[in-house]
């Protein structure tokens, strides 16, 4: 997301660098680079133009204070313009003074409109809210069996007429429903078309007058780049759009729909869908979106998105087996699930502050990595997993879990190894007043602090030991055949 808009929002910056201060001069060549990474980024032309003539005037005209360099006072302009251009602050749902709130989905053909809704649904269920689904996309085949299929995954009630019925009288006939169940949420999952007409305009306005609704989300795929201020624009002098949805985020590397629609429409983008799961869908924050652009992470998202997932009592038993080092590969299997539910690694990583320049093949190589430890843990038995121990004494079990697995002995013994390494690691962190990982996410280590883990040398070093498995018979010492090194806990 926003990889190359962030690649050229940094080469901007190193033009500043070594600069006594921002002049006339030298913003200039950091502003054409602004210029060219909006437009490559498929931003609004008009955006782009008001967009660099706000940041020349708030960066030539800002005093630099002792110990902030020029490049450091030009990213923090750039990320207040990106916050402003974006809305300024989060829009929550609108909460109407009498139940039910009536939020009517919009968009074209295949934007997602009928998966946000879900997801909407899935959100407002979790604040707590009753929320039911109206399905009213009669000309989609299968739009109502989608609907009806997501709500029963995410436990939300659907509404529908069947496709025979008019949009309209399905919509005001699951209003009517929503007032008897007393319901205080009502989700319209309309019709689109594959380009904005007429027909489809006049039966949005149709729809609006059945239900009077508070909300009009435009759903908006976030790929179509520049297309985006033109249907924002379509819509809203048709309908009156109250705000946005702008999903496929994690798709696009541009982002240039996420800096166009507010400025277009003036209506805020309230919502952002950042995967295909039903749970992906997050808040829009504009100051965080900002801080990802400008490659700076997006700490809060990252902790919400973990105590979303991980209960406080979870949290106080992960860090007492931390101190007393009796983490096992249970816990740690718990731990690469936990990441699994928050999206994927590579997208939890760049939220993470100075992570963003993490490269993507490191960042596959790590997933499969990990897929290949989950593979081992699940040829493990019950007491393997919680006592590594009897694996680093038997050799025969190591040969076991291997077979089990798909892989050799030697990625075995390694990620014993690296285990116990990782483990006694994170013992004298914790015992030294600092966990080590993510905000929120107990047992999850921090990749570049256990970057040394993985050193040569022989792969069951650190791990107990007794004289039956590590010796002749005789009681010599076996000679320990080498292996090429493979990769571990700390190559991730």
């Amino acid at each position: 997301m926003f990889d190359e808009l962030s690649a050229r929002f940094e080469d901007a910056v190193k033009g500043l660098k070594g600069e006594a201060q921002i002049s006339d001069t030298n913003v200039d060549q950091a502003l054409k680079q602004v210029r060219r990474a909006l437009l490559e980024a498929d931003v609004s032309l008009p955006v782009v133009r008001e967009f660099v003539d706000e940041v020349r005037q708030k960066a030539i005209g800002a005093e630099v204070v002792r110990g902030v360099s020029p490049d450091q006072k030009f990213i923090q302009v750039v990320h207040e313009q990106l916050v402003e251009v974006m809305g300024g602050g989060n829009s929550p749902l609108a909460i109407a003074e009498e139940t039910p709130t009536v939020v009517l989905m919009a968009g074209l053909q295949g934007a997602g409109k009928t998966t946000a809704t879900a997801k909407l649904g899935l959100h407002l269920k979790d604040l707590g809210r009753r929320p039911l689904m109206v399905a009213a996309d009669v000309y989609r085949p299968a739009a109502i069996d989608q609907l009806r299929t997501l709500g029963a995954q995410i436990g939300v009630e659907v509404f529908s007429l069947g496709a025979d019925a008019k949009p309209e009288d399905i919509a005001a006939a699951g209003l009517a429903r929503a007032r008897e169940e007393g319901l205080d949420t009502l989700l319209v999952d309309t019709a689109g078309r594959l380009q904005v007409d007429s027909e489809m305009m006049e039966e949005m306005v149709r729809i609006r007058s059945a239900v009077d609704p508070d909300e009009v989300l435009l759903v908006v795929d976030s790929m179509i780049g520049q297309e985006a201020a033109d249907l924002t624009s379509a819509f809203h002098k048709k309908v009156g759009i109250t705000g946005a949805v702008l999903t496929k985020l994690d798709g696009d590397s541009r982002g240039g729909a996420a800096l166009s629609i507010r400025k277009v429409s003036g209506q805020p983008i309230k919502f952002i869908g950042t995967g295909e799961k039903v749970e992906a869908l997050q808040p829009f924050h504009p100051e965080r979106m900002a801080s990802r652009i400008l490659g700076m992470g997006d700490v809060l998202t990252l902790v919400e998105k973990a105590q979303k997932e991980v209960e406080i009592a979870d949290v106080e038993k992960m860090q007492k087996k931390l101190q007393e080092a009796t983490f096992d590969f249970s816990d740690f299997l718990k731990q690469m699930r936990l990441i699994k539910r928050m999206g994927s690694l590579g997208g939890l990583m760049k939220m993470i502050p100075g992570m963003n320049k993490l490269d993507e093949g490191m960042l596959r190589s790590g997933e499969a990595q990990l897929k290949r430890i989950e593979a081992m843990i699940g040829s493990m038995t019950p007491s393997e997993r919680s006592q590594p121990e009897l694996l680093a004494a038997q050799p025969s079990r190591r040969k076991r879990v291997a077979s089990g697995s798909g892989h050799s002995s030697a990625d075995v013994d390694k990620v014993l190894a690296d285990f116990q390494k990782m483990r006694g690691f994170m013992q004298q962190m914790s015992r030294g007043g600092g966990m080590p990982g993510m905000p929120g996410m107990p047992g999850m280590p921090d990749m570049s602090s256990l970057s040394g883990l993985g050193a040569p040398g022989n792969a069951m070093s650190g791990m107990p030991t007794n004289s039956s498995a590590n010796s002749g018979g005789r009681g010599t010492p076996r000679r320990q055949k080498p292996f090429k090194k493979k990769k571990g806990f700390g190559d991730l």
